[in-house]
């Protein structure tokens, strides 16, 4: 977990943490104290984004904790779960829309964002799966049809 506090005035080192926040898939647990599985790489993350909090005249601490009972353990993994289950869905929309090079590169891209912080893998991970092997094979298709 970390905890942290920001001051509003400037406002930027608030966006900033928000979106790398959100880019790391944290779980709010409340105003100002964020959850992610415990794993060497997510401590580092938040370690690191406690001292840019510090940097920015804030305060944050980061702690191991863990959820004192089975069902707040299972609400915690379901909350992350729904997260990156409505990543999945939108990426499985974006590849239905999508039929060039281009648009493959870059849901590959956003494919393998989500998947580094998808901790507790929804079914939508196996159908944004299916919609990128979709979409690789309609370019292919495209690729290989003759000029006209």
């Amino acid at each position: 977990m970390m905890s942290y506090r920001l001051p509003r005035e400037p406002s930027g080192p608030r966006t900033t943490l928000w979106r790398r926040l959100r880019r790391l898939g944290v779980a709010q647990v409340a105003d100002g104290v964020v959850a992610l599985p415990a794993d060497a790489r997510t401590r580092e993350q938040l370690e690191w984004l406690a001292d840019d909090v510090l940097a920015a005249a804030g305060t944050a601490g980061v702690w191991l904790a863990r959820p004192t009972t089975a069902a707040q353990e299972r609400a915690l993994a379901a909350g992350l779960a729904a997260a990156r289950a409505a990543e999945y869905r939108d990426l499985v929309a974006a590849c239905g829309a999508a039929d060039g090079p281009r648009d493959l590169r870059r849901l590959r891209t956003e494919w393998r964002a989500v998947s580094r912080r998808d901790f507790f893998p929804p079914p939508e991970r196996e159908e944004a799966a299916a919609a990128l092997r979709e979409l690789e094979s309609r370019v292919a298709a495209r690729a290989a049809e003759p000029v006209r």
